[in-house]
């Protein structure tokens, strides 16, 4: 992740200045200007890291002179009363970011904890978890970043990069073959566009930085039929929606039935406590907007170690 890209910089600058405003007025009135603060970000909780290096854009951005050290990696996990990020700067500056740090890293550390407790309940399965457009607008990127460091997977980052239809493009279309035939032929003659540096690439997200990436083409079913449909009108990638566990594995049987190298993927409904039962169907994926929506933000504090005057 490229921390200081102009896309990250932008969704800083926006989340101070939502907060700020015309200015911190609990600061400025108790605050003296000139006085240096130490500070600490610690963990309330057992989780996992995620988003730390946000605290220097955050406090940097108050106090380019700020002294930021985050003290574990993305993707480690700690333990209640673990220190995350050291802060030595202007006082003003670490009061007046406090809680927009502690915002952005209590929700990426929600993401990637709440990711990692999903992988671990496929761990002896071979379904592999992946997150979907039920993103914070605004904030995707940041959020399929923290997906990622949990463990997870990324879906499409957006409807440019890859066609989905589902049942309303379906139903607009005149049915699933016309739908499927349609998006082929949309595919087909298109040499992929270009590519160009984005947020994603600089998150590390894309799997494909360097040169075109093709469109795929994926199809949601309902049932059996629509299932067998899709398949035998060209399918080569679907999606079993709101399904239950036995009957998602019936499907899954049928589609390796019809077409072995199917890419087959379960979603609607996919929580915590049923992921097991649903990877246990033999999907290649499982998908859950609960990822990015429903995560618990992580319990994080920030506290002030002591004040020196200049």
């Amino acid at each position: 992740m490229d921390w200081h890209s102009e896309d990250i910089e932008k969704i800083v600058r926006n989340a101070l200045a939502e907060d700020i405003g015309s200015g911190d007025a609990s600061t400025a009135a108790t605050t003296p200007s000139n006085a240096v603060a130490r500070a600490h970000m610690l963990a309330r909780q057992t989780l996992v890291c995620a988003g730390l290096p946000l605290a220097e854009n955050v406090f940097r951005a108050l106090d380019p002179e700020m002294d930021v050290v985050c003290l574990h990696a993305d993707g480690s996990f700690v333990e209640p009363g673990v220190k995350l990020v050291q802060l030595r700067g202007n006082a003003a500056a670490v009061l007046t970011g406090e809680r927009t740090a502690l915002n952005f890293l209590s929700h990426l550390c929600g993401i990637a904890t709440y990711t990692r407790r999903f992988v671990e309940q496929l761990a002896t399965t071979k379904t592999r978890i992946r997150d979907t457009r039920k993103t914070t607008p605004g904030l995707r990127v940041l959020e399929k970043y923290a997906v990622k460091v949990g463990g997870g997977m990324n879906h499409r980052f957006g409807l440019y990069d890859a066609i989905l239809l589902k049942e309303n493009h379906i139903a607009l279309a005149g049915g699933i073959k016309v739908a499927l035939d349609k998006a082929h032929t949309y595919v087909a003659p298109k040499a992929p566009p270009p590519r160009t540096a984005s947020a994603y690439d600089a998150a590390g997200l894309d799997p494909e930085v360097v040169g075109p990436a093709p469109l795929t083409v994926q199809i949601e079913v309902r049932d059996e039929r629509e299932l067998i449909e899709a398949l035998g009108a060209g399918a080569e990638a679907v999606l079993l929606d709101n399904m239950t566990p036995g009957r998602a594995a019936e499907c899954v049987k049928i589609a390796r039935g019809m077409r072995p190298d199917c890419v087959i993927e379960i979603s609607g409904g996919i929580t915590l406590e049923n992921a097991y039962a649903y990877a246990k169907a033999g999907a290649d994926f499982l998908s859950s907007g609960m990822l990015t929506h429903s995560a618990p933000a992580a319990n994080l504090s920030l506290l002030v170690d002591g004040v020196e005057e200049t």
